[in-house]
């Protein structure tokens, strides 16, 4: 029971991913709609030129760590279903990413402590490259001058 809960536990902090990939892609898409009117409408500014060629690599780069922490988090959903027959299908979730290319051979028969471990680091990256999109628009937005008015 302890390990169906724990793998359920990590299935949950995964799918909170979701939130992460949507903020992203709310930063990503700002990004880019400051570029467009910077460079179509108005006088370029130089500091939102900058942010917005920040903000678009690394929305796009998040995207790549979202579809992974989505892809584990159906895996342990999936694995927390039925525990008991964990050991079997253990082995035959190795086979298949093996099989598909998505692990290598060594990877294999890992304890689940230790993919849970992995799983959640994939998060992380996700939540730090969030993070590094986040940060320069709220301290430009926090130091821009027309916040000195109020």
């Amino acid at each position: 029971m302890a390990v169906e809960m724990q793998l359920q536990v990590v299935a949950s902090l995964l799918h909170q991913g979701r939130t992460l990939d949507r903020l992203s892609t709310s930063l990503m898409l700002l990004g880019l709609a400051a570029a467009v009117l910077q460079l179509t409408f108005l006088a370029p500014v130089p500091i939102v030129l900058v942010l917005s060629a920040w903000l678009i690599p690394l929305g796009l780069l998040q995207k790549y760590w979202a579809l992974r922490v989505a892809f584990d988090a159906q895996l342990f959903t999936l694995m927390a279903s039925d525990t008991e027959a964990l050991p079997a299908r253990t082995q035959a979730l190795d086979l298949a990413l093996h099989t598909l290319g998505f692990q290598r051979a060594e990877h294999g028969a890992r304890p689940w402590p230790e993919r849970q471990r992995g799983a959640l680091k994939l998060l992380r990256i996700q939540a730090l490259l969030v993070a590094a999109q986040f940060l320069p628009v709220a301290a430009t937005l926090l130091t821009a001058p027309w916040f000195l008015v109020f």
